[in-house]
């Protein structure tokens, strides 16, 4: 156990007010692939770059090629939980972790266990007629021909945060008032640069902010500790 871990065990171990802030560096150890990365999304050739496919404007204007491209590459639905997941849950179920805030769309830290989590751009797993409302589950989504209709003849659209879209402001509220009155902040798996999530930060108002990630961050400065790893391979040498 490095210096660095010893520490963040040490901090946790004082701390009974934990939140947890996460980003997709969380999820790419359970096979998600992410957007920056060398082998993320941003990389991979398609017709239209994907941050242009998953923006409301295409949305709106190619739902054809949106739903191709979202059906093939953001429906991970058989993705599990791995070490950093089930190491939250854990710290959740012992009463130390009071949040989970995450950026990530596929619902692995419910599945996982935990209770409290502010899915900040929503949901793969939550799907709306946006004409009656009627709730379809992803795998109604995933086994649709070309665009997913209801039963009313509405289209069926995900319960996730595109581009040119504004957050949930009561998700956003909750989480603010989660990481204001926390004594640990711990964030992980994310480069911070997404905006207006990565502002989140600056509601911390403790001195145990910890950062976890493989890369540097433009946050790096600001934390009392900065371990620098796969988040699962650390979380996995920490006890609850």
């Amino acid at each position: 156990m490095t210096a660095e871990i010893e520490k963040l065990q040490k901090m946790i171990d004082e701390s009974d007010n934990i939140v947890f802030f996460g980003g997709a560096g969380v999820s790419t150890e359970s096979g998600i692939p992410d957007f920056r990365s060398v082998d993320g999304l941003y990389n991979q050739k398609y017709d239209y770059p994907p941050e242009t496919i998953i923006s409301h404007s295409f949305y709106m204007a190619k739902p054809e090629e949106f739903f191709r491209f979202y059906k093939d590459k953001m429906l991970c639905l058989d993705a599990m939980p791995n070490t950093a997941h089930n190491f939250l849950a854990k710290l959740e179920e012992k009463g130390k972790l009071k949040a989970v805030v995450t950026q990530n769309i596929d619902g692995l830290h419910q599945k996982a266990g935990n209770k409290t989590v502010y899915e900040l751009h929503g949901s793969v797993l939550r799907n709306y007629c946006q004409k009656c409302h009627k709730f379809y589950d992803a795998w109604y989504i995933k086994n649709s021909e070309g665009i997913p209709y209801c039963e009313c003849g509405g289209k069926i659209k995900p319960d996730v945060v595109l581009y040119e879209e504004g957050l949930d402001n009561d998700i956003v509220s909750g989480a603010i008032r989660a990481i204001s009155d926390c004594d640990m902040l711990i964030i992980g798996g994310t480069s911070l640069v997404v905006y207006p999530a990565a502002g989140l930060i600056d509601y911390y108002r403790g001195n145990k902010l910890v950062l976890v990630n493989k890369s540097v961050t433009p946050m790096d400065s600001r934390a009392n500790l900065f371990v620098q790893g796969m988040i699962g391979e650390i979380f996995g040498q920490l006890k609850v």
